[in-house]
């Protein structure tokens, strides 16, 4: 626990009213003599809740001395002929006063309570107001990261498909939707130098679990498998190197792919 960590728990407040315990206060007192920052805290609650004590201090009526002070003597005068004459009465002092007792003595120590009350509920709505603050700000850093990670993934691929458009050795291959998928499409780019093949699969449904899309290059009739696709691998790593086709066609296999296509599960497809 640090400094302000160490101020805020409330200590300070339960050593002066008394309320914490002897380890407690023996731990502040060492504290406070080796940390100045505490020992000004201390000093300052101790002015804060004398104030605060102060202000919420009630002035008794006017006419409670007197109505006091009557009662007194009337028991008095009362105690007098209750006694017999010949027991000798011992000398007892007079009752001071009230005007001699301070209001602020008897009351003190509940002003005490009534402000280390409120000190204490400001202290704890103020932690839980902070504590808030803090998860709402972390919760709003999260956020504003994922976008911004989000973005830059966005961007990134963008920058390769425009790489890949102005490239003039990049030939691309449309495919589309065929039956029963015909709002899904994808994009092959054929690199006719190097012959690799990179595909670009954003507008084709997610893959279910255990499931995954393999890109297939028609050559001279015949599928040829023109490897298996990733998220990881749209438009930026090559799926394979196809050196000649006619078309190219994806379907969904299980996951690892397959020696030959499940016609039935062909997604989309598009000649060159």
């Amino acid at each position: 626990m640090n400094t302000k960590e160490y101020i805020s728990s409330g200590i300070i407040e339960s050593y002066i009213l008394g309320l914490a315990s002897p380890e407690e206060a023996g731990i502040l007192e060492c504290v406070m003599k080796n940390n100045a920052e505490v020992k000004a805290a201390f000093e300052e609650a101790q002015k804060t809740l004398e104030t605060l004590a102060t202000q919420q201090a009630v002035t008794p009526p006017a006419d409670l001395k007197s109505k006091i002070w009557n009662k007194i003597q009337q028991e008095s005068a009362n105690e007098e002929i209750r006694e017999p004459e010949h027991i000798a009465q011992p000398d007892i002092p007079a009752a001071r006063p009230q005007s001699e007792i301070k209001p602020k003595e008897k009351s003190s120590w509940k002003m005490y309570a009534a402000a280390a009350s409120i000190l204490l509920l400001i202290s704890a709505a103020g932690n839980i107001f902070w504590m808030n603050r803090q998860s709402e700000t972390q919760k709003e850093i999260a956020r504003i990261q994922t976008e911004k990670k989000t973005q830059e993934l966005a961007m990134q691929k963008m920058n390769q498909k425009m790489s890949m458009f102005s490239n003039p050795d990049m030939q691309m291959v449309m495919l589309k939707g065929v039956e029963k998928h015909t709002d899904s499409k994808a994009m092959v780019f054929w690199d006719k130098k190097t012959k690799e093949v990179y595909l670009n699969a954003e507008h084709l449904p997610k893959a279910p679990e255990g499931m995954q899309y393999q890109l297939w290059a028609i050559a001279d009739g015949k599928p040829v498998n023109a490897g298996m696709y990733t998220e990881e691998k749209d438009s930026k790593i090559a799926l394979s190197s196809i050196p000649a086709a006619q078309a190219f066609a994806i379907t969904l296999e299980k996951q690892g792919g397959s020696e030959v296509p499940t016609m039935e599960n062909m997604y989309v497809m598009g000649g060159i």
